[in-house]
């Protein structure tokens, strides 16, 4: 009887120890990190989120359970101890023995553009006998921008060759009054402004300069995305912006600079798109990136408020698109009032509908309907 209470003794004692050793070390030295392997990805794509664990002190873990939540538009593979609402929650458990690393990696498809953010993780741990639980909140900051997919559809591709052959065109180059490519005689209908009267003078005849050009080599895009009507077009308004990654994907592939604006406001700094003229290597990722956190669950911005001033005063040399899937009274007019002004522009109208939306008579040549129900978005 003595030897039972003594046992008893000895393993209540040692049962007390164990519980407060593990209360005291089971996070110390304990890492948990969560990494996606990509930082961007386009919609539709798959990507990869590691955990990793690694438990550098000899104290065995017998149970961790990991916790963390993201966006439901990360799409991961259902298994046991996740469950999705409006989030997506995670819930992972694992048994880490002393000096041990454990990598697991799990696979995602990226759903729908968007920056997605993983700002903590919570940790659960447990005592050698699984008696009580500790908790652990560790913060982390992991980022994925998921690029919106590049309208694809043969109408618009065709489009987008016939504004390529404008821009190169020519016919549609515009003369550079700084620049000058020779010095020919006088015609009658030369602006006098153009006479060069030094040569003029040498020969006796008159002589005028003979203005170089600069070619058309500027496209600019504005994403007009108020949506204000009681049904939200949200399809109609995605396939906005992946026609605006279709127009500047075409045409930087061809050497033309791209400027890009939209009225949404950014889901990180709540300001409006706009990205200036530029080309290169890295203006795709620029403009990709802005687009990927365009917040389209938030109010736009009045778009002539935004974007009438730099729309009509810096509309020289260049080919403007426009892009909205709705025409409200205020566009339509904004749109007339361009017209009117001589500017060439087109307006890429997205529509869901199987049948075409009717357009105003005056823009009727400059809208490019795009039934986006059956399309290769």
């Amino acid at each position: 009887m003595i030897q039972l209470i003594a046992m008893g003794l000895i393993a209540a004692a040692l049962f007390y120890l164990q519980k407060r050793l593990y209360h005291r070390l089971w996070k110390r030295e304990l890492t948990v990190k969560l990494t996606f392997t990509s930082q961007a990805l386009l919609e539709g794509e798959e990507g990869q989120l590691l955990e990793i664990i690694e438990n550098r002190k000899r104290l065995p873990l017998p149970m961790l359970k990991v916790k963390f939540q993201t966006d439901r538009a990360l799409i991961f593979s259902q298994e046991q101890g996740s469950r999705t609402t409006d989030q997506y929650y995670r819930n992972d458990v694992f048994h880490v023995n002393g000096g041990e690393r454990v990598t697991r990696t799990l696979p995602f498809i990226a759903g729908r553009r968007g920056y997605y953010q993983i700002r903590q993780i919570d940790l659960i741990g447990s005592d050698l006998l699984m008696s009580c639980e500790m908790m652990l909140t560790v913060p982390t900051d992991q980022r994925l921008y998921v690029y919106p997919k590049p309208y694809q559809d043969e109408a618009f591709l065709t489009s987008l060759r016939e504004l390529n052959g404008e821009v190169l065109s020519r016919h549609h180059w515009i003369e550079d009054p700084f620049e000058y490519r020779g010095i020919r005689e006088y015609q009658s209908y030369d602006d006098m402004r153009t006479i060069n009267w030094k040569a003029s003078a040498k020969t006796g005849e008159w002589k005028v300069n003979q203005p170089g050009y600069t070619s058309l080599k500027t496209i600019r895009i504005f994403i007009n995305l108020e949506d204000n009507g009681v049904l939200k077009k949200e399809e109609a308004v995605e396939a906005s912006i992946r026609i605006a990654a279709g127009i500047c994907d075409f045409f930087l592939r061809q050497g033309v600079q791209v400027s890009c604006y939209c009225n949404s406001p950014d889901v990180q700094t709540g300001e409006i798109l706009q990205i200036p003229a530029g080309a290169g290597s890295g203006r795709m990722t620029t403009i990709y990136r802005a687009l990927a956190c365009l917040d389209t669950a938030q109010k736009p911005y009045d778009f002539a408020t935004c974007f009438e001033e730099c729309l009509f005063h810096e509309a020289g040399g260049s080919l403007t698109c426009f892009i909205a899937p709705n025409q409200y009274a205020s566009f339509i007019a904004l749109l007339n009032r361009y017209k009117e002004a001589g500017h060439r522009f087109i307006w890429y109208y997205p529509v869901w509908e199987e049948t075409d939306p009717e357009i105003p008579e005056a823009l009727r040549e400059n809208t490019r309907i795009l039934h986006i129900r059956n399309s290769n978005l």
